[in-house]
This record gives C-alpha cells, sequence and structure tokens, in this order.
C-alpha cells in the first residue's frame, strides 16, 4: 500500500511518518523541511495535483492545514487556499486514481453551544478557521471514497498543555479559558487514523480525547508532574481575535466501537507530551 501524507512535517505529520514507515510514505511539507521529504505547495494547485497522480499513492492522508484560529481572521485569503481550494485539488487528483482520501478537519466547525457533537450534528462556525474547513469538508464529501476525521485539541510538542506544563514549570500562571474540547496527542491520533486507513471507512468520523475543560486539564498536568505554578481560569484570552466556541467537545462514540486501541484516555494521551 502506497500512502502519501499531506503536511508531514506537521505534529500530526511527524507522528503520521512514524507510525505508517513500514509503508514507506510518501512525505510532503510546506516550510518546514523534513528528512526523506518532498516540498510541495499547496496553493500551486496545479503542481498538487501533478504531483499526485504522478505518484499514484493508493491513500493519499492530508494532516495539512493552516491552524492558527487568530491568523486566519487576519489572512483570510491564505486560510482559504490551505484549508479549502487546496482541498478541492486534492479531491480532484485523488479521484483520477481512485486513491482513498483522508482528510483531517476540526472541532471548530461548531459553535459550541452544546458540546459533545455527533458527526450528524450540524455545523455552525463562528471564526473564519472554522469556516474554511467546513468548506474544506464540503469537497471531500463530493467524493465517495474518502473519509473526514474531525479531532480536537491535537498536541505533541506544541497546544495548550505544552503551554501548561512549561508555564507551570517556571513556577507561572496558566491561563486556562473557560471552555469545553476534547485534546489529544498527535501520536494517538496517528495510530487511530493507521487503524481507520485498513477499514476504509467513509464519511464522517469523530477521534479524539474525552471531553475536559483547559483548567482541569491545566490542573491534572500541575497535580501529574508535581508542578508550582498556578492555574487561573478566564473566560478569555487577552490578545484573542477570532472567537472561540465554549464547548467543542466531540462525541466519540462511533470511533470507540470501530477502533481496538485507547485513542481518548487524557492520562495516557498526556504521556506523549513531547516536553
Amino acid at each position: 500500500m502506497r500512502v502519501m501524507i499531506i503536511g508531514a512535517s506537521g505534529q500530526l505529520g511527524y507522528e503520521l511518518s512514524k507510525v505508517l514507515q513500514t509503508h514507506d510514505p510518501i512525505k510532503t511539507y510546506v516550510s518546514q523541511e523534513i528528512a526523506g521529504g518532498i516540498k510541495l505547495d499547496l496553493t500551486d494547485y496545479h503542481s498538487v495535483e501533478d504531483f499526485i497522480i504522478k505518484k499514484k499513492p493508493d491513500v493519499v492522508i492530508n494532516a495539512a492545514a493552516f491552524t492558527d484560529v487568530d491568523g486566519c481572521e487576519v489572512n483570510k485569503e491564505k486560510a482559504f487556499k490551505i484549508n479549502a481550494e487546496a482541498v478541492k485539488h486534492l479531491v480532484r487528483a485523488s479521484r483520477v486514481i481512485e486513491a482513498y482520501l483522508v482528510h483531517v478537519s476540526t472541532d471548530y466547525v461548531f459553535d459550541g453551544i452544546k458540546g459533545l457533537y455527533r458527526e450528524d450534528d450540524i455545523p455552525n462556525p463562528i471564526n473564519y478557521y472554522g469556516l474554511t474547513k467546513l468548506l474544506g469538508e464540503a469537497y471531500v464529501l463530493s467524493y465517495d471514497d474518502s473519509l473526514i476525521v474531525r479531532t480536537s485539541g491535537v498536541f505533541r510538542d506544541k497546544g495548550f498543555p505544552i503551554y501548561a506544563y512549561k508555564t507551570l514549570k517556571e513556577g507561572k500562571e496558566v491561563l486556562a479559558f473557560k471552555g469545553y474540547y476534547s485534546p489529544i496527542s498527535a501520536k494517538k491520533l496517528a495510530e487511530a487514523i493507521n487503524e481507520l486507513i485498513t477499514y476504509r471507512k467513509s464519511g464522517i468520523i469523530h477521534v479524539a480525547g474525552e471531553r475536559i475543560s483547559r483548567y482541569e486539564l491545566a490542573l491534572k498536568i500541575k497535580e501529574l508532574y508535581n508542578l508550582s505554578g498556578k492555574v487561573i481560569e478566564v473566560d478569555n484570552i487577552k490578545g484573542w481575535i477570532a472567537r472561540r466556541p465554549f464547548d467543542s467537545s466531540l462525541d466519540i462514540s462511533k470511533a470507540k466501537k470501530i477502533l481496538s486501541i485507547d485513542f481518548y484516555s487524557i492520562d495516557d494521551n498526556l504521556r506523549f507530551m513531547v516536553i
């Protein structure tokens, strides 16, 4: 099975490269060079399609995205090109070579009013990042042989858990947004995607961690590592530009029935922080 990882230099892409190494994956990156990787500008749509069609992978995993939520509000053109328009061309190329397409999306396609969102709940993004990711989903759903993996708060060497650990270790205050999500380590998400590929499911599936508030998560990290800093729960973070959903947690019951691994345990996921 020939596998292509789009965005192999990111947190998830790095872990996917490791878990799929027996398949000798074709790895692409945008700016951060990686060993054995091939530079691919996702906004050069003709080159993207040409590259995929010539390489003829059996599976294309799109782990690339412009994930800076505030950055998407400021640079909407870039966000649209990478999170939406580029996905259309990944779909076009995958369809030509009949490749199975796995596209990684986000809990931010939801407004955060109710939380524990199911796959069939109606999206309603409240920021531009979520909107562009939802548009990308629409392109993917136009192709029958595809799977959208929605996830939440992916972390490895960056993300809220890493920020909390480092800040608390320095004895400083962690500002934790008063809201809920479903954080998952990049390693666990990669392992889940690796298993899902073998089933060749289509449609949408939520793969994420257990529902938890950032405040509770920071307290858990503080206790787990016996750190000296203080955790403060806040309604908003100074400097934020984009609105954040209050409770974007995902219902993962469907994935629990399909997958054989424990991808969701908070304690287990925290073991794979790179700190």
